[in-house]
């Protein structure tokens, strides 16, 4: 569960520099050029949102982490279970995972932890998962898939949790940068939406 919140808030960390130190202010916000503040300190500094990645940290540790315990010993399970091997394995896996429930459920715990920690209510929260769920989803199978099934043929079954949580680096930031918080996604809702790729 540690590695698991690490790994998802240095996710957000990496969503929120790289931005920052490519393109400098990413909020689009012109009062800032007047402020003192915003003169003396670096664009890092004060762009970086901290109650964001706390965000990102605590659904790591206290969501993410322990579904995905639960869930790839589910999934090992039902390989014993219905007799599955050789190459058999990772494409049941990767189809029970991505197909079947593991990839809809992380999705939308995910779009509603951090619609329900920005503080927004049951309906906002459904409408957020409901707008973005099917664009995550077609991003999440080009990005998982190959991921998965290396993953799963390759990898030991007591390591591929890790395999998953240093990949899952890649796939927050991803994540973050495209569903910031809502503050930030009324400057941004056009470039949001074409970031993702479909």
């Amino acid at each position: 569960m540690v590695s698991g919140a690490f790994l998802w808030g240095l996710g957000d960390v990496v969503a929120q520099v790289v931005p920052i130190l490519a393109f400098g202010d990413t909020t689009n916000d012109k009062s800032k050029e007047t402020d003192v503040v915003a003169t003396t300190k670096s664009p890092l500094l004060v762009d970086y949102d901290f109650a964001r990645t706390a965000r990102a940290v605590f659904f790591g540790f206290a969501i993410h982490a322990p579904c995905s315990h639960l869930h790839f010993n589910f999934l090992e399970w039902m390989t014993v279970k219905f007799g599955f091997t050789g190459l058999a394995i990772p494409v049941f896996k990767t189809i029970m995972e991505q197909f079947v429930y593991w990839s809809w459920v992380s999705n939308s715990l995910y779009h509603g932890a951090m619609g329900a920690m920005q503080g927004q209510n049951l309906e906002q929260i459904y409408h957020r998962i409901k707008d973005v769920l099917w664009d995550t989803q077609k991003a999440q199978w080009v990005f998982w898939i190959p991921i998965q099934l290396l993953n799963f043929k390759f990898v030991p079954v007591r390591h591929q949790l890790n395999v998953v949580l240093i990949t899952s680096v890649v796939w927050s930031a991803m994540l973050s940068m495209w569903y910031p918080p809502e503050a930030k996604t009324k400057n941004t809702e056009n470039v949001v939406t074409e970031v993702v790729p479909t």
